[in-house]
């Protein structure tokens, strides 16, 4: 017996069970559908043509920076550039496109944390449930720790750049999902890292304030992802180019689907796409 669901897609929604085993909720239409539950199970997904603005829903021939219209990509505070790099952060400027959205979203508590995603990176994220972040679900980490709480957005960019010097700050995406990477001490990581930043963290903490950056105190998490079996050869699927496809889900990491003949395709990406899944 199979069953179809038709509607717009979105990113797929991502939390940790006790035992930091990630389960994954697919939201398309109406619809949220357990993909847990169809690793193993032959699985078609066909793009029909349209694509909805996840913001405005507007009709648009083009999808920008993972499901907006134009309109919303160039109007947008949660589009602009200091989202990528938050050090460029202009509210302070009077420059902010919505300064509502900016105070909710960049004025409150934010992490720079580290994690595995098969070469370690340094990153920040807003909020930490339970926790594991949803972010380092979606970067398909493997491990992750905390290292410094800031009060605001552009401080968590600052401190990151001054990572970025000595650590990456990227996911390299084909590597993440080539298979479970090694473990790495990450405590040990954080310190040698806080160590290589001292003289320039202290220089921000008089500028922003000495309580502004303080380090926590925390564990590694080790994150674990529905895989069956990773892929060899990666071949990544684009329903731009190739509007249906049907296979085995062999696993999900990230925000990423991986199927049978070393295929994998990056959900995340089409979001806004009005597509059909059946399984």
């Amino acid at each position: 017996m199979t069953t179809t669901y038709t509607g717009v897609l979105r990113k797929m929604r991502t939390h940790a069970d006790d035992n930091n085993n990630v389960h994954y909720t697919l939201p398309i239409g109406d619809e949220n559908v357990d993909i847990n539950a169809l690793i193993g199970n032959e699985i078609s997904l066909t793009y029909n043509g349209e694509i909805n603005c996840v913001h405005c829903n507007r009709k648009t021939k083009k999808s920008f920076n993972q499901g907006y219209c134009y309109p919303c990509l160039i109007s947008l505070a949660q589009c602009d550039s200091c989202i990528i790099k938050p050090e460029k952060c202009h509210y302070h400027e009077g420059t902010c496109r919505e300064p509502e959205w900016g105070e909710a979203h960049c004025f409150n508590e934010h992490f720079v944390y580290l994690a595995n995603t098969g070469t370690v990176k340094v990153g920040i994220t807003r909020q930490i449930t339970d926790g594991v972040s949803t972010r380092w679900m979606d970067q398909g980490a493997t491990q992750a720790t905390v290292m410094l709480r800031v009060p605001d957005r552009l401080t968590s960019g600052l401190v990151e750049t001054l990572c970025k010097e000595h650590i990456a700050d990227k996911t390299n995406w084909r590597t993440m999902l080539k298979g479970k990477p090694e473990d790495v001490d990450l405590l040990q990581v954080k310190q040698e890292l806080l160590e290589k930043i001292a003289t320039n963290l202290d220089a921000l903490k008089q500028e922003k304030g000495l309580q502004a950056v303080s380090e926590v105190t925390t564990t590694t998490h080790d994150i674990h992802y529905p895989v069956n079996d990773y892929p060899v050869k990666i071949k990544s699927l684009n329903l731009d180019k190739d509007p249906s496809f049907s296979g085995v889900l062999k696993g999900i990491k990230g925000q990423y689907w991986l199927l049978d003949n070393d295929r994998v395709i990056n959900i995340r990406k089409f979001a806004g796409y009005n597509a059909t899944l059946t399984c």
